[in-house]
């Protein structure tokens, strides 16, 4: 099935894109851009950007490497530090009226 009328590209060339990514590195985050890198093309117009996503999704080798999975919830839990010293904080306390 052709993917992309613009640069000629078929489920084949991407899922092939994805298996080599995988093997050459299997804690690759595998992208739309990086598809199009390894395949040595770039996208035109983007109308092909739904089927190339399903065709990616469909791909068994699509997942998170384990070490990246998580990362915004550990991120968000972690955000109550806002990066000044505790010093510079006006305290609940303090700051009423």
């Amino acid at each position: 099935m052709i993917i992309c009328h613009c640069t000629q590209i078929t489920d084949h060339d991407v899922h092939a894109a994805i298996d080599w990514m995988r093997t050459s590195d299997p804690d690759t985050i595998i992208t739309p851009g990086k598809i199009y890198h390894a395949l040595g093309k770039a996208a035109d117009c983007g109308g092909c950007m739904p089927l190339l996503l399903d065709t990616m999704r469909s791909n068994d080798k699509m997942r998170v490497p384990a070490q990246l999975q998580n990362l915004r919830r550990r991120a968000t839990q972690e955000s109550t530090y806002e990066g000044r010293p505790q010093s510079n904080r006006i305290s609940q306390q303090s700051a009423a009226p």
